[in-house]
């Protein structure tokens, strides 16, 4: 047994593409997820431009606000990818260009097609240690508790697998979801007394409107499988009570 607090994390997406829309974010559900099954609990998420002092500043904030920050996208090799001059800059070292990145790199590509734009992704803050896979020779790096990730889902998922054993693991938050066709107007008040009660028990509603019919899904969340169990015994109770109907969905 340990009184130890639960590790905290952010994610900082980078990147104007998920900023004008022509991009779909698929990065924070993995990495959501992965964490809550190790216990680590997700507490932020931001989306920044590929603007340089947005980008220092936000891993600076986050990196003293949580235990981990993990950060999607900006590491390639074009000019708008600068996720690692920031993070240096944050730290406060020099980038350079890691050996053992230049001889992965070296084995992957042609001779002659690992040119200087390619390089660009071997280039890593003094210090760093590198994230490699087997997806991609071109690495992710961690730096302090800051964890730099590839923005490409394929890529970013194998560079969060490898690291994620080397995180502070606490109990896994384990998650119930029951539907109700009351809306949440009329379960509000029983709702609300019924977190108070559970205080250890993340509770949440969330409004839907399926084959016609509008509805509440109420989530709870906590890593005590026994009272989290009560506490969902409690709801249904609360629904019946309030004339409503409760049905157990799956958690997505």
């Amino acid at each position: 047994m340990t009184d130890q607090k639960p590790a905290t994390a952010a994610v900082l997406i980078i990147g104007n593409e998920i900023l004008s829309g022509r991009t779909q974010d698929v990065n924070l559900n993995y990495i959501a997820k992965g964490l809550a099954g190790i216990g680590v609990r997700l507490r932020e998420a931001r989306v920044v431009a590929d603007v340089e002092k947005e980008v220092v500043d936000a891993v600076n904030a986050c990196r003293a606000a949580y235990d981990y920050v993990f950060t999607t996208g900006g590491i390639g090799p074009t000019h708008d990818d600068i996720t690692s001059p920031c993070v240096a800059k944050a730290f406060g070292v020099a980038l350079h260009r890691h050996p053992e990145a230049v001889a992965a790199m070296e084995k992957a590509y042609q001779p002659g097609q690992l040119n200087a734009a390619r390089l660009r992704m071997a280039e890593v803050p003094v210090g760093a240690e590198l994230i490699k896979t087997s997806v991609t020779a071109a690495p992710g790096f961690r730096m302090g508790n800051v964890f730099v990730m590839a923005g490409v889902p394929s890529i970013m998922r194998a560079m969060f697998d490898a690291v994620k054993h080397s995180l502070r693991a606490g109990p896994p938050v384990l998650s119930r979801s029951i539907a109700t066709h009351l809306p949440e107007g009329t379960i509000a008040a029983d709702f609300a007394a019924l977190q108070e009660a559970y205080s250890a028990v993340d509770m949440g509603s969330y409004p839907f409107f399926r084959q016609g019919k509008f509805g509440t899904s109420l989530v709870l969340r906590a890593t005590d499988e026994p009272l989290l169990a009560k506490a969902v015994e409690d709801l249904r109770a609360m629904i019946s009570r309030l004339g409503g109907d409760a049905v157990e969905e799956p958690v997505p």
